[in-house]
């Protein structure tokens, strides 16, 4: 069985999506006809057929939705007496109890994909490392994985700005050969403006929406508090902890750089539980069904369009993995910056303020 289709399906049918056959098994890689066939069987949204009525019939999707979001049985009971439930309270918490153990199970069951299908995206947020001279670094390490081989990007970054969000990706796409056809995301402020819940859908952010189409990738948001929806990012995350033997042992931002570039290929050469075989090895063959990178007019769009940040209240910015300071009249306020000739100089109101050649930190610019 296809389970990837098969949870579509089942996620299409539970939001009330129509449901294209043509465009599911274009997605899919298959023949519509499969997808047909699961959409007919899936059986799995229905009611159980009973003998005999239950006093819980009618009460139990509010009872599921109660679970879901944590209350308990007694509370979900006291409840939905005031909705018009009459039975007792036994039957009720054994149904609370069959549906956890059915939660349980599904937040464990280990998703698969197709290869070039899918690829998750997450950040490790706020990993502080301390160098070999006392120096606190604060950083981010950005994540993507894909589904099939379980090839992982990882990149230090020092802010989840937009900007940075979509160089990442970039990178990311490049490491890979190519782009999977749909990318989950949690609800990060970067890709939406509304985040998704159990009852509404995310609105996605128009810059990033308009990336995704330049290319091709589609979109896919995790409903909040549900982090084992992008299970293979999570585990990912874990794999950071390898960086905490290196507190200490690095002296510049350039060397822990080339520590997480290092991680990167360790465990992309090392043999992955769930497969057996090294994540390089299986992405010789997911690269063939990955999407082409666009075209380099789309790609030079987005790597060297004007870099925007906002001045911290420390009066720093933060630049291409660097961080710089500027004068403290400035703090708050959003600043332009533009690299020519290995010089980066940066705008405020259309004035250069700073330029920075070759030095730590940024110079105020003289009249």
């Amino acid at each position: 069985m296809r389970k990837d289709i098969f949870e579509r399906i089942k996620i299409m049918k539970k939001q009330d999506i129509e449901i294209n056959y043509a465009e599911v098994a274009r997605t899919y890689n298959c023949d519509y006809r499969t997808v047909k066939r699961y959409y007919e069987r899936d059986d799995s949204d229905r009611c159980e057929r009973r003998a005999h009525p239950s006093k819980l019939d009618g009460f139990k999707s509010i009872i599921a939705d109660k679970v879901k979001d944590g209350c308990t049985a007694a509370a979900i009971y006291r409840f939905v007496k005031k909705k018009g439930y009459c039975g007792k309270y036994t039957i009720l918490n054994e149904y609370c109890k069959t549906v956890k153990t059915a939660e349980r199970r599904k937040a464990t069951m280990r998703f698969e994909t197709n290869p070039g299908l899918q690829g998750q995206v997450d950040w490790k947020e706020k990993f502080t490392l301390t160098s070999a001279d006392g120096m606190d670094y604060t950083i981010n390490v950005f994540l993507m994985v894909l589904g099939y081989s379980r090839t992982k990007y990882i990149e230090l970054t020092l802010d989840r700005n937009q900007d940075t969000l979509l160089s990442a990706m970039i990178n990311a796409f490049k490491f890979f050969g190519g782009v999977p056809k749909e990318i989950l995301f949690d609800n990060m402020r970067t890709v939406v403006d509304q985040s998704r819940t159990q009852y509404n859908e995310a609105v996605i952010n128009d810059t990033f929406y308009h990336f995704s189409k330049d290319f091709g990738f589609q979109i896919i948001t995790c409903r909040a508090y549900r982090p084992q929806t992008k299970g293979k990012v999570e585990a990912l995350a874990k794999l950071m902890q390898r960086l905490r033997p290196y507190n200490h042992e690095f002296t510049t931002i350039e060397e822990l750089e080339q520590i997480v570039s290092e991680l990167r290929n360790d465990i992309n050469n090392e043999a992955f539980d769930a497969t057996g075989s090294p994540p390089f090895k299986l992405l010789t063959k997911e690269k063939e069904y990955l999407l082409p990178m666009p075209a380099d007019e789309i790609l030079r769009s987005y790597l060297t369009k004007p870099v925007v940040r906002k001045v911290s209240k420390e009066s720093m910015i933060t630049y291409k993995r660097r961080k710089y300071s500027l004068d403290p009249d400035y703090i708050g306020k959003d600043v332009e910056i533009k690299e020519a000739n290995s010089t980066i100089y940066i705008y405020a109101d259309g004035l250069n303020i700073a330029h920075q050649t070759g030095c730590k930190f940024l110079h105020k610019t003289k009249s």
